[in-house]
């Protein structure tokens, strides 16, 4: 059985994500199932996790940002994020995240 999908409203800086256009501002609109935003919100949660990480490494000056493990989390799971949006969103989002040139080519 399919589930209903529902259009939801994305901005990935703040991870804010909602189901009324005009509730907040935002980036990117979808439509996605219950459990496509529920994969999309761990997606968020952990970034927001790794930013904390993130705050704490930057304390530690000899560490490069090309040899940090948490970095390299961060980048990896905000390249999902735009994954799941890209294959859920409309036109607009589609065209905004080819423009950024993010998504391996294979998207």
């Amino acid at each position: 059985m399919d589930e209903q999908k529902k259009s939801y409203y994305i901005d990935v800086g703040t991870g804010h994500i909602s189901s009324n256009a005009s509730s907040s501002t935002w980036s990117y609109k979808i439509e996605a199932t219950d459990e496509e935003i529920s994969q999309l919100r761990e997606l968020f949660n952990q970034n927001y996790s790794t930013e904390w990480q993130n705050f704490f490494r930057a304390h530690v000056p000899f560490v490069q940002y090309h040899y940090d493990r948490e970095n390299d989390t961060y980048d990896s799971t905000i390249q999902q994020v735009y994954g799941i949006i890209y294959k859920l969103g409309d036109q607009e989002a589609k065209n905004h995240i080819e423009s950024m040139n993010i998504l391996p080519k294979s998207q």
